[in-house]
C-alpha cells in the first residue's frame, strides 16, 4: 500500500485523534433523522410523506434489533476498547439510547401534529375506537367475530402456565382479569400480525370520509369474547423488539444451509432490545414485563399510540394517486430500443450503461433469458445477494438449465433478512441441476455479476453483466443503482477468474482491470488517492468524487484527510453513515459531504478520479466500510468508454453535486444543513431531472 509522505505541518496533526471521527451509531441515527426529514416535508405528496415515515420507523427497528443489540452484546461481554471516536461500546450505548429515543418521540410528534391533519383535510382518518359512534363499533364487532376472532390465542400466566413468549416486532395486549370469585390474573393476547393492522371503518354518515381505525384497538374493545364470564379490569398494549442479528459459526457447521436455516428460527427469540409501550401503562405492569422479558428499565422507553408506527405505511394502499408521486416509465438505451435489437450484437456494438430506475432493468432480463435459449451460449455464472420473490432473474436461470446450459450460482445465504428466501432459492435451483455455491468462509459475497459464455464462430466470447445493486426487479424501481453491460475481454477474464475463486479453489491477486475485496480493493482505493495526491503537488488537475452508502473505514478517511491536506478537492456524496468530519481547518477543509435523499433510495457506488484530466471512473458493489474492505467479496470495475465515463461524471455527478432540493450538506459536529436557497438559481433536484431528462428523450 502507497504510504504518503507528510510535511511538517501534517505530522503536527493526529488524524488518528477522536475528534476527527464521528461515531457510526450516532451517524446512521442521523441518517434515520434526514428520512424523517421527508416524512415533514409539505413539499413532497402526503401519501409519500406517510411512506417515508413508515420507512423511518421500520429504519429504527432493525437500528434497535441489529446495531443496539451489538452494542449490548459488547458491553455484556466485558468489551472496552473504543472506537475512532474515543467511545466504548458502553459509551455509545449510553448515547445512542438517548438520541435513538428522542428520535422515535420526534417521528410519533410528525405523525400526530403534522402528517395527522393533513390527512384528515385530505379526507383520510385514522380514528381512536372509543371515539366511534356506537353502530359504527357494532359492525366492527361482526368483524372482529368473524375476521380476527378465529385467529386470537389469549395466553393465561398462573403457575401452570408460564409467561409466553413474545415475538420480535409483535404489538401485544397485557390484559388484567378479574374471575367471579375475585381474583386478579394476567394474560397475553398477540394481535396478529397476518390482519391488517389499520382495519377500514364502515361508512356511515356519522363517520368521515375514508377512516381506519388500529387493529389492536378493535381486539382490546372486545375482549370479552375471549374471556366470557370474566371482568377486563385493564387493558395496554405493549411492543418487543429483539436481537436479530445472526452469528454463524461457519467454521463448525457441516452443512451451512441447515446451520443458517436453524439460525433464523433462532431470531425470534434472541434477547430483547427494546420494550414500548404506551403512558397509561402502570408501573407494577411494566416491573413485571421486565422481570419476565428478562430485559433491562433502560430498555423501557414510553410511547405514544401506535407502538408500531412502520403499519402507518398501509395508508399508502389509498387510492389516492393526487397524493403520491406521479408515475414514470422507465427508459431504454437507444441501442435496445428497437424490439428486434438482439442484446449480445448491442453489446458487441459498445459497453451499455444502465442507471436504474431510471433505465430500465429489463435489457439485465432480456441479458439472461435470451443467454437462457441461445444455442450459441455455453454457460452463465451468477452472484445471487438479494433477488426478491417470484423473481424472473431465478427464472432465467432454470431455463437455462433445462436447455442443456451449464449454469452456475452463488447464493448469499448471509444476506441479512434474505436469508430464508435465499434459501428457497438455492433449493429451487439444486433440484434442478444448477452448481450452487454458498460462498466463502467467513466471507459475504455482496458483488452483483452476471457472466455469459458464448461461443461466436471459432472463438468464445464472454458477456458480463456488473452492477451496483442487486438483482431484483422490484428494488430495481426504487433504487439508483448503475450497471454495466459489456464484452470487454480485459473484464470477462477478471470474472472468469473471479467466479474460479468463488466456486473452487483460487489465490489469483493479480486482476487484469477489476479490484477484488478482500484481495487487492482497498490497495488500489489508496492507491487511486495517492495518484491524485501526486497529480496535485504536480501542478495538474486533481479531483475525486465518491458516492457510496456510508464513509466509516477509519483507514480510508485517514487517507482522504491526507488527500485534503495536500490540497485536492474531494466532494463525497454519501447517502447514511459518514464518520468523517468535514470542514475543519488543517484536516478537511479540501472535502465536502453531501447526502441525499429523496423519492428514490440513493444506493449506487462511484468512484471518481480526475487523474491529470485523464479521467477515471469506477463503480461497484462496496462501501467505505470495514466489514466491505475486508469481510465481503465485494467487486469495483472500471468504465472504459469514454463516452460513458463523461455521463457518469457530468450527466450524472454532476447533478448530484449540483442537487439543491434534497441534499443535505453535513457540518463537521456530524450534523446536516439544507442548502440555503437562492433566488438567483433555478432549483435543481437531481433525481427529477434524471426523470425529465428520460422523458424528453423519449418525446424527442
Amino acid at each position: 500500500m502507497a504510504e504518503i509522505d507528510d510535511s511538517p505541518k501534517q505530522a503536527a496533526i493526529d488524524l488518528e485523534s477522536p475528534q476527527f471521527y464521528v461515531n457510526r451509531e450516532l451517524a446512521l441515527i442521523e441518517f434515520q433523522r434526514r428520512v424523517l426529514d421527508e416524512a415533514n416535508d409539505p413539499s413532497v405528496p402526503l401519501l409519500e410523506r406517510v411512506r417515508f415515515l413508515s420507512i423511518f420507523a421500520s429504519n429504527m427497528d432493525e437500528f434497535f434489533m441489529i446495531r443496539l443489540a451489538g452494542l449490548k452484546q459488547q458491553v455484556a461481554a466485558g468489551v472496552r476498547e473504543v472506537g475512532p471516536d474515543g467511545l466504548t461500546p458502553a459509551e455509545q450505548l449510553v448515547a445512542v439510547r438517548r438520541v435513538a429515543n428522542e428520535i422515535k418521540h420526534e417521528g410519533h410528534r410528525v405523525w400526530r401534529d403534522r402528517l395527522m391533519p393533513a390527512l384528515r383535510a385530505e379526507g383520510i382518518h385514522v380514528l381512536e375506537y372509543d371515539a366511534l359512534p356506537i353502530e359504527t363499533r357494532i359492525e366492527l364487532r361482526t368483524y372482529f367475530e368473524t375476521a380476527v376472532f378465529p385467529v386470537l390465542t389469549p395466553l393465561a400466566v398462573d403457575p401452570s402456565r408460564p409467561f409466553p413468549h413474545i415475538s420480535n416486532l409483535s404489538v401485544n395486549l397485557a390484559v388484567v382479569i378479574r374471575d367471579p370469585d375475585g381474583h386478579e390474573h394476567f394474560a397475553r393476547v398477540k394481535v396478529p400480525g397476518t390482519l391488517p393492522q389499520l382495519v377500514p371503518v364502515p361508512r356511515s354518515p356519522k363517520v368521515p370520509g375514508l377512516s381506519f381505525v388500529p387493529l389492536e384497538q378493535v381486539v382490546a374493545a372486545n375482549l370479552d369474547a375471549l374471556f366470557p364470564g370474566e371482568e377486563i379490569i385493564e387493558v395496554h398494549p405493549f411492543r418487543v423488539t429483539r436481537n436479530a442479528d445472526l452469528v454463524i459459526q461457519e467454521l463448525e457447521a457441516g452443512d451451512l444451509l441447515e446451520t443458517i436455516e436453524e439460525s433464523v428460527r433462532q431470531r425470534q427469540f434472541g434477547f430483547v432490545t427494546r420494550l414500548t409501550y404506551e403512558p397509561t401503562m402502570p408501573a407494577r405492569l411494566l416491573d413485571d414485563l421486565l422481570v419476565n422479558l428478562e430485559a433491562d428499565r433502560a430498555d423501557a422507553h414510553e410511547m405514544e399510540s401506535p407502538l408500531a408506527l412502520v403499519n402507518v405505511g398501509a395508508l399508502y394502499a389509498v387510492d389516492r394517486p393526487d397524493l403520491k408521486e406521479a408515475p414514470f416509465l422507465a427508459s431504454l438505451p437507444r441501442r435496445l430500443e428497437k424490439k428486434e435489437s438482439d442484446i449480445f450484437a448491442a453489446v458487441r456494438g459498445g459497453d451499455i450503461l444502465l442507471h436504474h430506475p431510471f433505465d430500465s432493468f429489463s435489457p439485465v432480463l432480456e441479458f439472461l433469458e435470451a443467454a437462457a435459449v441461445d444455442p450459441d451460449v455455453l454457460a452463465i455464472k451468477m452472484t445471487l445477494y438479494r433477488v426478491g420473490r417470484n423473481s424472473p432473474v431465478v427464472q432465467a436461470l432454470l431455463d437455462a438449465r433445462e436447455e442443456g446450459k451449464q449454469v452456475a450460482v452463488l447464493v448469499e445465504l448471509k444476506a441479512r433478512f434474505d436469508e430464508e428466501r435465499n434459501i428457497e432459492w438455492a433449493r429451487a435451483l439444486e433440484r434442478e441441476g444448477v452448481h450452487v455455491v454458498y460462498g466463502l468462509l467467513g466471507l459475504k459475497t455482496h458483488s452483483k455479476v452476471a457472466l455469459v459464455v458464448r461461443r461466436e464462430g471459432d472463438r468464445i466470447r464472454r458477456y458480463t453483466h456488473l452492477s451496483t445493486g442487486n438483482y431484483n426487479t422490484v428494488t430495481a424501481q426504487q433504487y439508483t443503482d448503475l450497471g454495466l453491460l459489456t464484452c470487454d475481454d480485459g473484464i470477462g477474464a477478471d470474472v472468469t477468474d473471479l467466479f474460479n475463486y468463488l466456486t473452487g479453489y483460487s489465490a489469483k491477486i493479480d486482476y487484469r482491470m477489476l479490484a477484488v475485496a478482500p484481495i487487492n480493493l482497498r490497495e488500489t482505493v489508496d492507491g487511486l488517492i495517492e495518484r491524485e495526491i501526486e497529480h496535485h503537488r504536480a501542478g495538474r488537475v486533481a479531483h475525486i468524487v465518491m458516492k457510496m452508502n456510508a464513509l466509516v473505514d477509519r483507514r480510508m478517511i485517514r487517507r482522504l484527510y491526507r488527500a485534503s491536506q495536500a490540497g485536492v478537492k474531494i466532494d463525497l456524496l454519501v447517502r447514511g453513515m459518514c464518520s468523517l468530519r468535514p470542514g475543519i481547518l488543517g484536516v478537511s477543509e479540501n472535502i465536502r459531504v453531501t447526502s441525499i435523499v429523496g423519492r428514490f433510495l440513493e444506493h449506487s457506488r462511484v468512484f471518481a478520479f480526475r487523474n491529470g484530466g485523464n479521467e477515471e471512473v469506477y463503480l461497484g458493489s462496496a462501501d467505505l466500510m470495514p466489514r466491505n474492505l475486508n469481510g465481503r467479496v465485494e467487486v469495483m470495475f472500471p468504465v472504459t468508454d469514454t463516452r460513458l465515463v463523461g455521463v457518469v461524471r457530468d450527466e450524472i455527478l454532476g447533478a448530484y453535486l449540483a442537487d439543491t432540493v434534497k441534499a443535505r450538506v453535513m457540518n463537521a459536529d456530524g450534523s446536516y444543513s439544507r442548502i440555503a436557497s437562492d433566488p438567483n438559481t433555478v432549483a435543481l433536484n437531481a433525481q427529477e431531472s434524471f426523470l425529465r431528462e428520460r422523458a424528453t428523450t423519449r418525446l424527442g
